[in-house]
Order: C-alpha cells, then sequence, then structure tokens
C-alpha cells in the first residue's frame, strides 16, 4: 500500500514499459533514441524518479503510439505522478492536501469509477448543503469561509458527470447513509430528491444495500475502485480515511476488490427497486402524499 503519487509513478513506469517490449526496444535503444541516458530509462520504468510530461511524450513518440485517448492518459498521469499539472483544482492546493488532490486527479481521468459507501452519499451526488454538513462534522473546528472553499471542490468534482463523456459511476450505499439525517430533515429530503433524479441518468448506476442484508463483505469499510480507459494496468483501489488515504496497486487486490463489488451488487437492491425504496424514503420525510420520482435535468 502506499499514497497516490507513488502509485501513479509506478503504474506509469509499467505501462512506458509493456510498449517499450511492443516497440521492440531494450531500454538502452529506448534511451538513445530519446537522447537519455539508459539509467534515466530504468528509473522512469520502475517508478523510482517522477517523469515530466514532456519525457512521456518524447517516449510515446519513440515507441509509435498514435492513439491520441492514450497518449492523454499518460501524459496526466505524469503530471499527477510528479504533483504538476495544470487541473483546476490546482487552484486550490493551498486548502486541499497532496492525497485529496490526487485523488480529484484520478477522478476526472478516470472512465468509470465503483464505489461503495456505508455512511455517506458519494461525493460525486451528494447536494452543497448536504457536503457542507458533512464537512463541518467531520472537520468541525474550521473556519466557516474554508468550508464553503471545500464545499466548491467537492461540487466542482462533479462536473465529471456533466461532460460529453461523462465518467460512468456504478455505487452501492447502504442504506445507513440514506437514514442518518446529515444536516437536519429538510436538507437530508433534498439530498433523496437529488439522489433520485441522478439515478436516472443513464451512466449512474445506483443500488442501496437494504438493512435486510445483514452483513456483507464491505460493512467494514467504503472503497474507490477508479478504472481507466486502454489498460486496466492502471486501475486503482482507493481506501479512504479520516486524515489519509490508501491505494492499493497490485493485481491481486483489484481482482479481490471487483469480486467483492460484484457480489454487493448482487445482494443489493436492483436500481429501480433502489428508487422505489428513496421514494418512499423521500415520502416518509415529507409526511404528505407519494412523492413522485423527479425526472433527470439531463441525459448526457
Amino acid at each position: 500500500m502506499q499514497h497516490g503519487p507513488a502509485v501513479r509513478r509506478r503504474k506509469l513506469g509499467e505501462e512506458l514499459r509493456k510498449l517499450r517490449l511492443a516497440a521492440g526496444l531494450t531500454s538502452r535503444n529506448a534511451g538513445l533514441l530519446a537522447g537519455w541516458h539508459q539509467s534515466k530509462v530504468s528509473r522512469i520504468e520502475t517508478g523510482t524518479s517522477g517523469v515530466r510530461t514532456e519525457d512521456v511524450s518524447l517516449l510515446l513518440d519513440v515507441y509509435g503510439v498514435a492513439d491520441p485517448q492514450l497518449r492523454t492518459l499518460l501524459e496526466t498521469l505524469a503530471g499527477a505522478a510528479d504533483g504538476a499539472g495544470s487541473g483546476w483544482w490546482h487552484a486550490y492546493r493551498g486548502l486541499l492536501p497532496p492525497e485529496y488532490r490526487d485523488f480529484i486527479s484520478l477522478e476526472t481521468q478516470a472512465c468509470a469509477v465503483r464505489t461503495l459507501e456505508t455512511s455517506v452519499v458519494p461525493g460525486l451526488l451528494q447536494t452543497p448543503d448536504y457536503a457542507r454538513a458533512v464537512t463541518r462534522a467531520a472537520l468541525d473546528d474550521l473556519p466557516a469561509a474554508t468550508v464553503n472553499s471545500l464545499v466548491e471542490v467537492r461540487i466542482a468534482r462533479q462536473e465529471v458527470l456533466r461532460t460529453e463523456n461523462p465518467l460512468k459511476l456504478s455505487a452501492v450505499l447502504d442504506e445507513s447513509a440514506l437514514r442518518r439525517e446529515v444536516g437536519g430533515g429538510g436538507v437530508m429530503r433534498e439530498q433523496l430528491r437529488a439522489l433520485a433524479e441522478s439515478a436516472q441518468l443513464p451512466h449512474v448506476r445506483l443500488q442501496v444495500m437494504p438493512f435486510t442484508v445483514g452483513g456483507y463483505a464491505g460493512l467494514t469499510g467504503p472503497f474507490v475502485i477508479f478504472s481507466f480507459p486502454n489498460s486496466s494496468d492502471l486501475d486503482v483501489v482507493v481506501l479512504d480515511h479520516l486524515t489519509s488515504s490508501l491505494y492499493l496497486e497490485r493485481r491481486e487486490d483489484l481482482e479481490v476488490y471487483s469480486a467483492a463489488f460484484a457480489t454487493m451488487q448482487a445482494r443489493a437492491l436492483s436500481p429501480a427497486d433502489s428508487l422505489d425504496l428513496i421514494a418512499g424514503m423521500i415520502h416518509g420525510a415529507q409526511g404528505g402524499p407519494p412523492c413522485p420520482i423527479p425526472s433527470p435535468t439531463t441525459t448526457t
């Protein structure tokens, strides 16, 4: 287990090594063609040193990689691995710890995310008021201005669900995350409405793990699995803790968490039944007539 930047360097190095071998080059040949010493190629491939985006671009040229999507992904990973880059989140670098900035970087590069949440609504589906309440509860000594900035970041992250090629989000939520009135009844009611709306987007799959299931594989803690285009070797599991995040990169870990998530999807309520449960909870919170599920505001 390592922190994000180290994992990014190693993952990037592994992918570059595969591309070099596919091009039929030794590390010495690659270094000569790039105008470097062989040791630089070796350090990049083993992840023992950072690599500039320009260096990755040069290696991709040497290896004859023309796929624009793969080039963009690997060049962006280079920026994430050495702490560089120009993503929108860098405007908040004085506020966000490196682990959170790296998490956001992964989120923007990924093509799909699978997430289990046991106690709160996933950040990508939170309303501003709910996000504010969660932040205040977790970090109760922060000034109001700092809390507001963190909420801005949380909402800005959600843009990945609204792009032309949106992130595919599969989420399993423990029923307790929906029953806990974070921020009070009014805030929670609007959060449930927003969840119901988001769940109808074609690239969002939302399932609720009901109390009636009892124990299940992910009961002890939430996790996120990031998947990337072109290469499953870049996939990574993130375990989030109160003060830090841990990244699992081994193929065995990815297989275990992927299998666990598939099992949880099979045991959870179907997307349609999950929507029905949420609608009933909204109704119960209002104490009035049945509440219709809102129509989605977008189909992108």
